[in-house]
């Protein structure tokens, strides 16, 4: 039989009702032929609930222990979701990680799949089980421990057993009916597409969209697994939700596809900072090294350069707002340990990222100049420019964000098909 991969979130699965309805629509791709392999999150508030309880009872805790116990979350979702299709006549049975089993890398919180053997899923399948409920989120490590997968594992779990199995799709139902050209809650304009191609999603998700996260839709790509966004709150058909496959798939493109934004920016700047080979491993080291994801690089000619006996610039990256402390502190300890040196580190923390996203940009001139012209007629600043074969991006003011992606949505009319 065929295989479907369905997955729900944990808004989809915040109570007994909402479970209930979620097992209503995998009975109905029982029902039209699909042997279906469900991945379930913990119930809407439950992981963080459980985080809590980890961190007051330990604060310097066990990695391995806490994977331990936020896990469990899963494992209730998974349980009540195969006991309620069981009621509903359809043969299901739950799976935790280690039971399937999920072969994962030792990275606690953050580990990384390595295998999925098929064996004991398909011998269920074989016996006349009609579903397969698997706990997301959590793995087996090599030294036996559970472990979990860091912030979006269970639609990563999802992509990775669709990929196992070749799974003819892989539905995320979630709260929202689709991914759209932008935020709806920023701009009434906002369209839902059919179709996106994944170099687009992947774009979008690492900007700051927040409907698919980034890892799943990297792995969707490597291994060409088909994903359908949809609704788990509204009826559904074939043609439901938004689909993001390859760009072979999707007969004509826009130019630019969506408009993607970041409020918790910030952005850092190294003031006459020596310009010579080696500079910019000796900054970006070690902010890598405290965990500081940067984003958005810029080098400009020092207006201090009169001052300084060697030639010095000024170096500007931006990093999400919650890292600036951690920017800081890893700069100043290079300093002291003599590896840069610099007059001043200025950190903005009252700025945005706005980005438009397209693969048509790859064929079209004039998409960037189309955008600054645009945010000029609002009189919007651009600090930082960067930009990709299918993405421009800057960072402007906050406080001009939504009517910034308002402008971008209209110039390159996003409302319209």
């Amino acid at each position: 039989m065929p295989i479907l991969v369905m997955k729900f979130g944990g808004t989809s699965v915040a109570d007994l009702d909402r479970i209930a309805n979620a097992a209503v629509k995998v009975q109905r791709e029982v029902e039209r032929g699909y042997d279906v392999i469900v991945i379930v999150s913990a119930m809407s508030g439950r992981t963080n609930e459980l985080v809590n309880w980890v961190e007051t009872t330990s604060p310097f805790y066990d990695a391995r222990e806490y994977d331990a116990v936020v896990s469990s979350g899963e494992n209730v979702t998974a349980g009540l979701m195969a006991l309620r299709l069981q009621e509903m006549g359809v043969s299901a049975r739950s799976w935790q990680g280690w039971q399937v089993p999920i072969n994962t890398t030792s990275a606690h919180s953050a580990a990384r799949f390595e295998s999925i053997p098929r064996d004991n899923l398909d011998a269920k399948f074989a016996e006349g089980f009609k579903v397969a409920v698997i706990a997301g989120f959590q793995g087996l490590s090599q030294e036996g421990r559970i472990t979990t997968l860091g912030r979006g594992g269970s639609d990563t779990t999802a992509v990775a057993f669709a990929a196992a199995f070749g799974a003819e799709r892989c539905d995320i139902y979630t709260d929202v009916d689709g991914i759209y050209t932008t935020d709806p809650r920023v701009s009434d304009k906002a369209r839902k597409l059919d179709r996106i191609a994944f170099e687009e999603m992947l774009e979008l998700a690492s900007l700051g969209a927040k409907v698919l996260q980034t890892r799943s839709v990297e792995l969707a790509m490597r291994y060409k697994v088909p994903l359908r966004v949809l609704s788990s709150f509204e009826e559904t058909d074939e043609t439901s939700g938004t689909l993001v496959c390859d760009e072979d798939k999707i007969m004509e493109s826009k130019v630019v596809s969506g408009v993607a934004f970041s409020r918790e920016e910030a952005k850092m700047t190294l003031v006459t900072v020596e310009d010579r080979p080696g500079i910019a491993g000796a900054i970006f080291g070690p902010l890598a090294d405290a965990g500081v994801n940067v984003d958005m690089i810029v080098q400009n000619i020092s207006e201090h350069q009169a001052k300084h006996a060697v030639k010095v610039t000024d170096m500007t990256f931006s990093c999400p707002i919650n890292q600036v402390a951690r920017a800081r502190k890893a700069m100043e300890d290079a300093r002291d340990a003599g590896l840069i040196n610099f007059d001043d580190l200025v950190a903005d923390e009252d700025v945005a990222k706005i980005s438009v996203v397209g693969i048509g940009m790859r064929s079209h001139a004039g998409v960037a100049a189309q955008m600054f012209k645009a945010l000029a007629a609002e009189n919007v600043n651009i600090k930082v420019i960067a930009t990709s074969e299918i993405k421009i991006s800057v960072l402007v003011d906050r406080k001009y964000l939504e009517l910034a992606v308002q402008a971008l949505h209209d110039v390159f009319e996003l409302d319209k098909a």
